[in-house]
Parts: structure tokens; C-alpha cells; sequence
């Protein structure tokens, strides 16, 4: 088997739908072969976050539009990965701090970390600046115009261990905004998927 330095994983759970943006990893993968020196799995990976398996993955994605209600072998996962050192990028669909999947994401890390876990990051976190340089966290399309609460979140929120990022948490439906072919990045004055290459490196320990 080929020797990867990095592979996408995507968490799909019991609850909602984690099935969103099918074009998305694709996309973000094509930017770190474009922009990085990483050995790149180019296909992206698919774990139950109830499997073991997912505790090995260098970096997962967890997304939806609705309920989420983790199971307790979910909840064991998620709380066991990130305490090891595990890195997930979770982001809100709906790009709406007051919806659906906001409020029951959000009432569970409560539940696993404590109330005070989940915080805002300043926009002069080595997140912005680690690879590329950005002020804060781009502003997407859906943001702007589109379902939601049409408001512009000018920060990200996180749960930190040892102080390092382990959960990284967006209103602003990024996978969205990334979800098209890599092909069609030629049309765009400023590659979008820039900041996702930010995300996997920070992740990475860089």
C-alpha cells in the first residue's frame, strides 16, 4: 500500500446528514498536491464516527444540515480522539449560529466537554497565518446571500487541548463554498480553497 503523509477522512454519524458537498475533498486535496509537498491520498475516505478506525485518521471532516444526536460509542470516539491529539474540522451547513445543527452540535460538545469548551479563536491564531496569511476566517458566498441568519461570523470557534486547535468549528458552510470541480479554480481570481489548506496543516502540527 502506498505511503500517504496525509488522507481525507469524512465522519458520518447516525443522526442528520453527513453526506454534503460529494465534490468538495476532491477539491481540497487537488489544492495541497497543488500547493504543498504532502504525499496525498487522492481518494477521499469515509468512517462511522462509532469506528475505531476513525482514531487513526490524521484529519476528519464532520458536516451537516440537521440533528445531531451522537450515540454513546460516538460521543466515546470523538471525546477519545481529540484528547489523543486527533484534529476535526466541523462545519455548519447551514451557516446559521441559531439552527438546527448549530444548536444540537454545540449541545453536545457541552455535553462531552463542559460548557466552556467551545470558544471563539482570535483572528491572530496561527491558523490564519500557519501557511498562507489571512485576517480571520474568509467570508463565504452563503453568508452574503442564501438561507442562514445572513449575518458574516467574523470568527471561528474551537476546543482546545494542550494548547493546540483539536476541534475547529464553522458557521460559514465552507464545504459549500469549496464544493465544485478543481478544474474550475482557474476561473476564480483568488483559489478559495486556500484557507482549507491552512486548516490540514495547522491539523498536521505545522
Amino acid at each position: 500500500m502506498a505511503s500517504f503523509d496525509f488522507y481525507f477522512t469524512r465522519l458520518s454519524y447516525e443522526s442528520g446528514d453527513w453526506d454534503v458537498d460529494i465534490r468538495m475533498p476532491s477539491n481540497v486535496l487537488n489544492s495541497l498536491v497543488e500547493y504543498t509537498t504532502l504525499r496525498v491520498d487522492p481518494a477521499e475516505r469515509i468512517v462511522a464516527l462509532s469506528d475505531p478506525k476513525m482514531l487513526q485518521a490524521p484529519f476528519c471532516y464532520f458536516a451537516g444540515h440537521k440533528l445531531v444526536q451522537f450515540t454513546p460509542q460516538e460521543r466515546r470516539n470523538l471525546e477519545k480522539y481529540l484528547r489523543g491529539g486527533g484534529f476535526v474540522f466541523v462545519d455548519d451547513c447551514n451557516h446559521d449560529i441559531d439552527g438546527l445543527f448549530a444548536k444540537s452540535f454545540e449541545a453536545e460538545m457541552t455535553k462531552i466537554f463542559g460548557a466552556s469548551a467551545l470558544k471563539k479563536i482570535p483572528n491572530t491564531h496561527p491558523l490564519y497565518s500557519c501557511f498562507f496569511k489571512f485576517d480571520g476566517p474568509p467570508t463565504t458566498g452563503g453568508e452574503l446571500n442564501g438561507w442562514g441568519d445572513d449575518l458574516v461570523h467574523d470568527y471561528l470557534k474551537a476546543i482546545e487541548f494542550g494548547g493546540r486547535i483539536r476541534l475547529l468549528y464553522s458557521n460559514k458552510d465552507y464545504g459549500c463554498e469549496w464544493d465544485y470541480d478543481f478544474r474550475n479554480k482557474r476561473f476564480l481570481a483568488v483559489d478559495n480553497t486556500r484557507f482549507a489548506v491552512n486548516i490540514i496543516q495547522y491539523a498536521l502540527g505545522a
